[in-house]
């Protein structure tokens, strides 16, 4: 017996509740799956007069009350929980089945699953979506990948519940395989360095030149409404204005928040695909790694103690710090962007890069008002090998390299780390070096492992006795 409903979402948590019900705003049937009954009857009475709403918790009644081809979406944690999910639910499938996977799996376990149930016929997606509870519920960004043929029966859907940048909806399709994965895997490397960016500068404000609060809040809003205009910016402004409801003194909530930060591993792969492939990424790299250094907190302590900062209270030039964040958020994306690039050509991906940047425009985490930018570079030349060369970028950067200079100058001198706008500015003056002291280097290991080198002014691969006896 054919099923009545549009749409199915297994895991239906805060984040699957929220979406299912957006796509039941728009018109569409939907019923959820959830091993909890609360969280079944709790979908139902969350959906507004008129619209088709159902909570189960049977898998074999969710399967077999859904349309063909059936479009079913998880909404579970990365890993062995998404694995469970397909063993259960694979014997209630049929060939032609559409599978996504919402979650922020690797993308070599989604490869790994396209694999699995291609021979049965199932379509499986992978496809990252981007903007918290509330894009779920309001509109998400969503990059999905996979099977092209079979994305025409999703398109329609996700289209009608996607964020829009204009009369666009934030949602396209990838690319092939892993394709959605891979661009949110990505989405959330470039997330950690904007992120850890923001951060320093915070803390050159804040600790460096005793910046309190209000007046944090005050710049950032005022950031907000000029060049650096994003979803991060605008957070972190209402982020120095919350208080803590415990205190007595009603101070701040961030500063009572522990300095160890958390991470789910997607910024981690970032930057281990990026070293496979290879594509330089340091300022995604650096992001990562003060992450980690940020969770030796004791350590930290001790070496607070052992070696004291002796820097003094500076006075820090905001229209340059504005200029300096500006810059290293430009660089920050202009390494993200790369890496697709290339990871689409070593992979098969076929990644529509332009797709990628537009999609990113509203709904998501990451989303900027630099990004108009970028899409301008990738529609005049679809396979730009790097948005640091086009023109139009590079008269944006011009006028704001001198504050990068001059910020991460006054930190060293007042011990301020600025690892993310410092490795930003490192990345920009070895890539824009005609010639690097790599020659040295291949010298060097031509000396101690013959591992040859190639020259300058003449074809071929050649070795050198460096060391001669006396």
């Amino acid at each position: 017996m054919e099923g009545t409903f549009d749409f199915g979402m297994i895991g239906i948590g805060v984040m699957g509740s929220n979406l299912l019900l957006n796509i039941a705003d728009q018109g569409y049937s939907v019923i959820g799956f959830d091993l909890k009954e609360e969280r079944a009857r709790a979908l139902e009475e969350a959906a507004r007069p008129g619209s088709t709403v159902k909570g189960v918790t049977d898998i074999a009644a969710f399967a077999a009350a859904l349309k063909s081809p059936r479009k079913i979406m998880m909404l579970v944690p990365a890993g062995k929980p998404v694995d469970a999910v397909i063993a259960n639910l694979l014997p209630h499938l049929r060939e032609g089945d559409i599978l996504i996977d919402g979650g922020n799996s690797y993308y070599k376990d989604t490869q790994a699953r396209i694999r699995q149930l291609q021979p049965q016929g199932i379509h499986f997606f992978g496809m990252g979506v981007s903007g918290g509870e509330l894009g779920a519920r309001l509109g998400p960004s969503m990059m999905p990948g996979g099977d092209e043929e079979a994305y025409r029966y999703l398109r329609p859907i996700l289209e009608s519940v996607a964020a829009r940048a204009g009369d666009q909806p934030c949602v396209a399709y990838m690319g092939r395989d892993a394709a959605g994965h891979y661009v949110k895997m990505v989405h959330n490397g470039i997330e950690y360095a904007l992120m850890q960016l923001i951060s320093e500068a915070y803390d050159l404000l804040h600790r460096g030149a005793g910046y309190d609060n209000q007046r944090l809040s005050d710049l950032f809003n005022r950031w907000n409404e000029g060049a650096l205009r994003s979803y991060l910016v605008g957070i972190t402004g209402e982020i120095f204005r919350v208080v803590d409801e415990n205190d007595p003194n009603h101070l701040q909530l961030v500063d009572k928040i522990l300095d160890q930060a958390g991470s789910k591993g997607t910024g981690k792969w970032t930057s281990q695909d990026a070293m496979d492939i290879p594509v330089s990424v340091p300022t995604i790299d650096t992001a990562v790694a003060l992450r980690d250094l940020s969770v030796y907190k004791e350590q930290r302590a001790a070496a607070a103690r052992l070696y004291p900062r002796t820097g003094t209270k500076l006075t820090v030039n905001e229209q340059e710090l504005e200029d300096a964040l500006g810059f290293a958020f430009v660089i920050a994306y202009a390494q993200g962007l790369s890496l697709l690039r290339e990871a689409s050509k070593a992979y098969g991906l076929h990644i529509p890069m332009r797709a990628v940047v537009q999609v990113w425009k509203a709904g998501c985490i990451i989303r900027s008002g630099l990004l108009p930018l970028f899409e301008q570079v990738f529609a005049e030349n679809a396979d730009a090998a790097s948005i640091l060369l086009h023109p139009a970028i590079a008269e944006w950067l011009g006028p704001r390299e001198k504050g990068l200079r001059s910020t991460i100058a006054q930190a060293v001198g007042a011990g301020i780390p600025l690892a993310g706008l410092s490795s930003a500015l490192a990345y920009f003056d070895a890539w824009r070096s005609e010639r690097l002291p790599t020659n040295l280097i291949q010298a060097q290991r031509d000396y101690f492992g013959a591992h040859t080198y190639r020259r300058t002014d003449r074809e071929g691969v050649f070795h050198t006795e460096w060391h001669k006896d006396e």
